[in-house]
């Protein structure tokens, strides 16, 4: 068996054609900043149908040449992704091998975007974000490594070998090697090349997803809860609470953030049982947050508060109970049948939400400080409605867009976090495939094998611009609202 080359035979046509449209590009580019110097100024006119009239002259040739050699160049890169999936097994190279991986991904991807460029009239501001570009390009790279993460995580597919496996003679391998016969896996090469303990790094990349996109999010929302739970009332009322609030939230945004992660981490902390106690009481204002949300909405009417609370409450504190309750550590008390998930990883998922609940509180309290002197508050402390039905339902909902677009760029954050835990080796097993730990281990021999390190870290830098991004295009439309 041979070894793979990047972009096998379909190289032979499409390198060329890249190579040139690159050149064209870059020429497009530095014409168009030269002549922007020499250029008039340009006043905005518009055509009889409405659209602005086009720069004449070099400049705008300039900048037309730039338009189309880009689209020429994403075309290509297009190329190479969906024509090595026609193509036998190898001749389209690493590249084509690894398209034909991520064709699930592909298929999702195109099915969310059609359905939701469809529909997008219908879904407020998430249809809305199909009318931004920025947006719509994050959206693709977030979405691109959630659709991996759920066919990796539940179904077992796009992986090529067990990321565990060590292969004997693979140690730090280039990408495209062949792996001996016998070896178990779904097709016979390591697509990105071997670890520094002969482990397919491709498989560890994309299970690496699963962690990241697993953790984040998740801990976002809880840090979210927090924050809005005790944000609301801060804002709200002022104050003796305001003020108190403000202080522990102060107090621990003023430790720096690695070590506060190293405080928490460390065995001899974890054996306190210190994270424990932390993740009972964070975990609990979910609890909270939905108890009071429904029950401000619904307080005239028991019957209904009732056989909405009782069953959500229950379920939410099962939950609650299963996700403090871990095996060998002071907080275990469920038996096996109620405990729905041992979460391996408390400790880290815990920190993560501790670090970001005092900022989340700090943007929450300053908005509700902004909104509560608005018309429709005072209208709604008229009716007669009380101080929870007010920040719960008149404020927080009109302090959404922010929100949102916090929480996307939380995510990110968060990401980064998780990947600066990995790559210290805190808190986490070294065997963890995930990209911060992954990007640790190739590090060590940069100098003398790149190949390690660059595709965790090619993903963790993809899914933090995506996110950036899809922020960027929530923000650009929740301010046309």
């Amino acid at each position: 068996m041979e070894a793979l080359t990047w972009t096998g035979n379909l190289g032979g046509y499409l390198n060329p054609v890249l190579m040139v449209l690159l050149a064209l590009l870059a020429i497009a580019v530095v014409a168009q900043f030269v002549l922007g110097f020499f250029a008039a100024p340009m006043t905005l006119q518009s055509n009889p149908d409405g659209t602005l009239e086009a720069r004449g002259g070099a400049l705008g040739m300039a900048e037309t040449g730039v338009k189309w050699t880009f689209l020429a160049t994403l075309a290509v890169v297009v190329a190479y992704i969906v024509v090595p999936l026609v193509m036998p097994y190898g001749a389209a190279g690493i590249i084509g091998e690894m398209s034909k991986r991520f064709l699930p991904v592909w298929i999702a991807l195109i099915a969310l975007f059609a359905v939701s460029i469809h529909f997008k009239r219908r879904l407020g501001l998430y249809g809305k974000l199909f009318d931004s570009t920025i947006g719509m390009i994050g959206f693709a790279l977030v979405m691109f490594w959630v659709f991996t993460a759920l066919f990796v995580g539940a179904f077992d597919m796009i992986l090529t070998h067990d990321y565990l496996t060590q292969v004997s003679g693979l140690k730090n391998k280039v990408p495209g090697v062949p792996v001996p016969e016998g070896t178990a896996g779904a097709i016979p090469h390591y697509l990105l090349g071997g670890d520094n303990l002969a482990r397919d790094i491709f498989s560890r990349v994309v299970t690496g997803s699963v962690f990241v996109i697993a953790i984040a999010p998740l801990a976002t929302i809880f840090a979210f809860m927090v924050g809005i739970t005790l944000g609301l009332p801060a804002g709200f009322y002022g104050g003796k609470l305001d003020t108190f609030l403000s202080f522990i939230a102060n107090l621990i945004l003023a430790f720096p953030v690695i070590l506060l992660f190293y405080l928490l981490v460390t065995p001899e902390i974890v054996l306190t049982g210190i994270p424990s106690y932390m993740a009972a009481f964070l975990f609990v204002f979910p609890l909270i947050f939905f108890g009071v949300l429904l029950n401000s909405r619904y307080y005239t009417q028991p019957a209904k508060r009732n056989a909405i609370l009782i069953p959500v409450l229950g379920i939410l504190g099962w939950l609650y109970l299963s996700i403090i309750n871990q095996k060998g550590t002071v907080i275990d008390f469920l038996p096996a049948w109620m405990d729905l998930f041992d979460i391996s990883i408390l400790v880290v998922f815990v920190s993560v939400v501790f670090v970001n609940a005092p900022t989340v509180f700090r943007i929450v309290r300053g908005l509700t400080l902004d909104l509560r002197t608005r018309d429709y508050v005072a209208a709604a402390q008229t009716r007669g409605e009380g101080a929870w039905y007010i920040m719960l339902w008149e404020i927080l909902p009109n302090a959404r867009g922010p929100l949102i677009v916090d929480f996307c760029l939380r995510i990110g954050y968060t990401t980064i976090l998780l990947g600066t835990l990995g790559f210290f080796g805190l808190g986490l097993s070294s065997e963890s495939p995930d990209w911060g730990s992954t990007i640790n281990e190739g590090r060590k021999l940069l100098l003398i094998y790149a190949h390690p390190a660059l595709p965790p870290a090619v993903a963790l830098l993809s899914l933090v611009l995506g996110l950036n991004l899809l922020a960027d295009g929530l923000r650009e439309e929740s301010l046309k609202d």
